[in-house]
């Protein structure tokens, strides 16, 4: 099944403007964690053909799933919370459901871009121009008469 085509920026613009309303309520380690990845998001949408750039960006979202987790869990206010705090914290929430989502496309994006996780790499369709069943030695060639 092919996923549809979604844009670098638009996955980074959605995460951003959830990380900036779930740093109403969590801010730290949770700001630090989700703006050093958005970082990286903006490294891979400058160097389109960078598969560094790519791979960080992806890996780098995979651990804020579970640091997001953990964030959240830990520091969730339990007292009564005012709109605001409601709305910081279910915008984390928001946050933290949408990067499974964010890491499937960012893997589409990390194949387009020539690269390939665990031991099955697919490889081009490129083909050289020379034979593979090249003759190893040329004085051998060279005895043969060519016909022009």
């Amino acid at each position: 099944m092919e996923l549809p085509a979604v844009n670098l920026k638009a996955i980074l613009l959605v995460h951003w403007l959830l990380a900036i309303w779930g740093c109403i309520v969590f801010p730290g380690a949770y700001a630090w964690s989700n703006f050093t990845i958005l970082a990286l998001g903006v490294w891979a949408v400058a160097q389109r053909d960078s598969i560094d750039a790519i791979s960080m960006f992806l890996g780098g979202l995979v651990v804020t799933i579970f640091l997001d987790i953990i964030h959240i869990s830990i520091f969730y206010p339990r007292a009564s919370l005012s709109d605001t705090e409601r709305f910081s914290a279910g915008m984390a929430i928001v946050s933290a459901l949408l990067k499974p989502a964010s890491c499937c496309f960012v893997y589409q994006m990390h194949r387009e871009r020539g690269a390939f996780l665990g031991p099955s790499q697919e490889h081009s369709a490129y083909q050289t121009i020379d034979s593979p069943e090249a003759p190893a030695d040329l004085e051998s060639r060279a005895h043969v008469p060519l016909g022009y």
